[in-house]
């Protein structure tokens, strides 16, 4: 059913529902747009209201070929909404979600693509803060790039920001997607340029191993990780690849490169990773699906069906990932986060075997150790059994027991 969004948008269809709000399918002035109306309790809050105005300027100023560019925010009544182009196509998580992994010229060429859009918004002063599979649109109208890629555009721009008001999200509280959170964010620094760097090296990550370098299980332990853990190296591609990664998910945001070096470095490497083929990775074990979670605490919540997809702006698209862009967690205590000595994130193993640390591999442990202690129950009952026997003789085998020569007849 067709709605109209301010005086001059009408929002036809739904394309995708997220965690801030709906993707419709809309019509403006000029012709098809994407129009994602935020949600009512975020629309009567009068300080984003304020705060959404306030970035208008900058967010319809942002202009690149990779971007997703706003062109109107509309504050009607109850309802607030970005307007934004139309990308004909479809997202990264559904790509992602169909290959599984892809070859690391194709890889390399959307990063590079999404790089070059970071480095434009960063120059404008806008961080995005969300960066992830689902916010990477795949226009299939472009152009085929290197590996038969389709242009990448990076869309959600200024969402994170607009829900993320003091009032909402108190000292105490993070806001994003726990698998590309950079460790910084983590410790409650606030977010520079840098977090990007390292939730976009998170994506290259997945797409080329086809999951993340620490997410699995419940956000609180992902979180630890980021902060704890370094990354399991990846067999099969060439050293330069992987030292460009290790830099952008070095821990010390001074130490990552800028979106501008990250795009031309990846560039560079293209002719080097054609005909490189997918990378044959062993999967993490099934504890590493992302679970639901509590807001307050990191005591997990009970497990919701898998909804795995994208808000793509587009037509066909499915429902949100529930790897939940907006969602507030409470940031770890010092403690929390100690976790021990660092470590190294989803150690590799050999196929078929758990992963150390697995909850297949602890109870393997367990059982072993079960069997451990039921052995030597046995064997420590059967000690005392032969040492009981041995009590009850005596001192001399060759004398009677006491009671037996007590009882013994007297002569007469």
């Amino acid at each position: 059913m067709a709605r109209n969004i301010g005086s001059r948008y009408t929002a036809h269809q739904i394309l995708g529902r997220g965690s801030a709000g709906t993707v419709w399918l809309g019509e403006g002035p000029e012709g098809p747009v994407a129009i994602k109306l935020l949600r009512e309790d975020l629309a009567s809050d009068q300080e984003l209201v304020g705060r959404f105005v306030q970035e208008r300027t900058a967010l319809l100023g942002l202009s690149h070929p990779h971007v997703v560019a706003v062109r109107d925010l509309v504050v009607d009544g109850t309802d607030l909404a970005l307007v934004m182009d139309l990308v004909r196509g479809t997202d990264l998580r559904t790509r992602l979600d169909r290959e599984r992994r892809l070859a690391p010229e194709a890889a390399a060429a959307v990063v590079a693509d999404v790089a070059d859009g970071l480095a434009a918004a960063h120059r404008a002063g806008v961080v995005h803060r969300d960066v992830k599979p689902e916010n990477i649109l795949l226009d299939v109208e472009g152009p085929l790039g290197p590996g038969g890629s389709h242009p990448a555009l990076l869309t959600d721009f200024g969402v994170a920001k607009l829900i993320d008001t003091p009032r909402r999200t108190k000292a105490t509280k993070i806001i994003g997607t726990p698998d590309y959170l950079a460790p910084e964010i983590v410790e409650g620094l606030p977010p520079r340029a840098a977090v990007d760097i390292y939730a976009l090296a998170t994506v290259l990550y997945e797409l080329l191993a086809g999951f993340t370098p620490f997410g699995g299980g419940h956000p609180g332990a992902v979180l630890r990780r980021h902060v704890t853990e370094t990354v399991v190296p990846l067999p099969g591609i060439p050293e330069e690849l992987w030292q460009l990664l290790v830099q952008c998910l070095a821990k010390a945001p001074a130490s990552r490169l800028r979106a501008s070096e990250l795009a031309a470095r990846l560039r560079e490497l293209l002719p080097l990773l054609a005909g490189i083929p997918p990378l044959d990775v062993d999967e993490p074990d099934g504890e590493a699906e992302p679970q639901a979670y509590d807001e307050q605490q990191y005591t997990p919540a009970p497990e919701e069906p898998r909804r795995r997809g994208a808000v793509p702006l587009v037509p066909g698209s499915s429902p949100d990932s529930n790897r939940d862009t907006h969602t507030s967690m409470r940031v770890p205590a010092p403690d929390e986060l100690s976790g021990g000595p660092l470590g190294t994130a989803r150690a590799p193993r050999a196929p078929g075997r758990p992963r150390p640390g697995s909850a297949r591999n602890k109870s393997a442990a367990i059982r072993k150790r079960r069997i451990t202690l039921g052995v030597a129950a046995i064997a420590l009952c059967a000690a005392i059994g032969v040492g009981g026997w041995f009590a009850t003789s005596g001192d001399d085998p060759g004398t009677a027991p006491e009671d037996t020569r007590n009882s013994a007849p007297t002569a007469p």
